[in-house]
């Protein structure tokens, strides 16, 4: 890089754009990665077809914020409430860290619990 091209302001050096799939990917690698999170077995047609950990949609909002709504399945038995807490927490540290791009609003839906052993899942919740 030439002298000239490192004393060039922002402003006269470009942009950088990221696009919505990476910032989902990144939200929801940093969900999964949460305790108390879970993945859940995929199907289609009513035939398994792997597992599949979080879901994110993202949302372009004001001053490059954006709004997030997370899908997610839980442990059970664990305090819902305090494992959310840690999902927001963690996604919101994990966006601003690799984008530099806040969270506005980052609505959570557990849409199942699962024990240790069962395999099996409660009804969905919405958590605000």
């Amino acid at each position: 890089m030439s002298g000239s091209d490192a004393a060039a302001s922002p402003e006269e050096r470009g942009r950088l754009d990221i696009h919505p799939t990476v910032l989902r990917k990144i939200v929801e690698h940093a969900a999964d990665g949460t305790p108390g999170t879970l993945r859940h077995e995929r199907r289609l047609a009513g035939v398994g077809v792997g597992q599949a950990g979080s879901t994110a949609k993202i949302s372009d909002g004001p001053d490059g914020a954006v709004d997030v709504a997370l899908e997610l399945t839980l442990q059970y038995p664990a305090p819902v409430r305090r494992t959310v807490d840690a999902v927001r927490g963690r996604v919101g540290d994990e966006l601003t860290r690799i984008t530099g791009r806040r969270i506005r609003n980052l609505a959570v839906t557990v849409s199942g619990l699962r024990g240790p052993d069962d395999g099996s899942t409660g009804s969905g919740s919405r958590v605000q």
